[in-house]
């Protein structure tokens, strides 16, 4: 018997009872969402929120997006940090656009620290939906990290006019919200990175 190339298939999100099950309607609740912080976790509460746009501009109604950052010290809840996370604070979430009414992502969590000297605070992006055949990778940058964000040596190696594409934008009364919209394609296509 010949061998065969295992058919290729777009990313799902798949296995949505376990990823993003409110999405979809079950009755369960996701190990990871939203609300990435607690009231003890340390640092300034944020939140980041926006919308998926395909190509046409049209909203994208059940995208997945996952954040994973470093806690306000600068540092990741992982054992291959070496200096080891201070707080209780994970750095992941995951979010359904479905789960929302207006089909935004929306993340409770706290804004990150500089990971190294010379790097502007930022939060890794994954984006997951339908037609895509792996996940797209992408930063959000914040609008009020001016100086280090033109330090920043992997924001530095994007075209200059492409850059506002991974600024998160503060939102101008006073709350800390920041606004961030993913265009998956198109004259406004967010800038996204090879892994």
């Amino acid at each position: 018997m010949a061998l065969k190339q295992t058919p290729s298939q777009t990313v799902g999100p798949f296995f949505a009872y376990s990823l993003t099950p409110q999405q979809y309607g079950y009755p369960m609740s996701s190990i990871a969402d939203g609300a990435m912080r607690d009231g003890d976790t340390q640092g300034e509460a944020i939140r980041v929120e926006g919308r998926v746009f395909d190509g046409e501009g049209a909203v994208i109604g059940d995208a997945m997006i996952e954040l994973w950052q470093a806690d306000a010290q600068g540092r990741y809840g992982h054992p291959a940090d070496p200096r080891g996370s201070n707080s209780n604070f994970t750095g992941f979430g995951r979010f359904g656009t479905g789960t929302d009414a207006r089909s935004r992502f929306v993340f409770d969590t706290v804004k990150p620290g500089v990971i190294a000297d010379g790097h502007a605070p930022h939060i890794n992006v994954a984006v997951f939906m339908r037609g895509l055949l792996t996940h797209a990778y992408t930063r959000i940058y914040f609008s009020d990290e001016g100086p280090a964000n033109a330090a920043d040596p992997v924001l530095s190696k994007v075209p200059a006019a492409r850059r506002d594409t991974l600024i998160a934008t503060r939102s101008g009364d006073g709350d800390a919200v920041y606004r961030f919209d993913i265009h998956m394609q198109g004259t406004q296509e967010t800038v996204f990175f090879d892994v």
